[in-house]
C-alpha cells in the first residue's frame, strides 16, 4: 500500500528533481576527479593556462588546482557531503574562468587553438548553473 507521500505528486516531483541532481553530482564528480588526477599526470598544458599575473609558481598552482578538482569531485560524490561540494564546485569553475580566458590570450597567434579555446568559454556556465542546481536541490 503506498504512503500520502507516495501518492503526492509534489513529492514524486522533489524526489525527482533530487534524483537528477544525483545523478548529475556523480557524473560532475567524476570528471572533476578525472581532471584533478590529469594536473598530477600531464601538468604542462595546466602550467601553461595559469595567468603569468597570478604568483606563485605555476606548477605548485597546477598541483593545488588539481587537489582541489579532485577533492570537490569526491565530496559530489558522496551524499553527506555534496551540499558544501557543489557550493565548493560554484567557486572553483568561476575562479578558473580568468585560466579559461587566459588560453584565449596565449593562443592568440594561434587561429585554430584560439578558436577552440574560445568556443570552450561558453562552457563553464552550464557547468556553473549546474553546480548551482546540485547544491539547490541536495538536502
Amino acid at each position: 500500500m503506498a504512503t500520502i507521500l507516495e501518492k503526492n505528486p509534489l513529492a514524486r516531483r522533489v524526489r525527482a528533481a533530487r534524483d537528477d541532481a544525483s545523478r548529475e553530482a556523480t557524473v560532475m564528480g567524476a570528471g572533476l576527479i578525472t581532471m584533478g588526477v590529469l594536473h598530477f599526470v600531464v601538468p604542462g598544458p595546466f602550467d601553461a593556462q595559469i595567468p603569468r599575473e597570478i604568483p606563485g609558481e605555476p606548477r605548485t598552482l597546477t598541483y593545488a588546482s588539481g587537489v582541489a578538482e579532485a577533492a570537490i569531485g569526491a565530496g559530489l560524490l558522496i551524499p553527506r557531503t555534496r551540499k558544501p561540494a557543489a557550493a565548493a564546485a560554484i567557486a572553483l569553475f568561476v575562479a578558473v574562468y580568468p585560466a579559461n580566458l587566459n588560453m584565449v590570450r596565449i593562443y592568440w597567434d594561434k587561429p585554430l587553438i584560439r578558436a577552440g579555446a574560445i568556443a570552450r568559454l561558453p562552457f563553464q556556465i552550464p557547468m556553473i548553473t549546474t553546480a548551482v542546481k546540485i547544491w539547490r536541490r541536495t538536502p
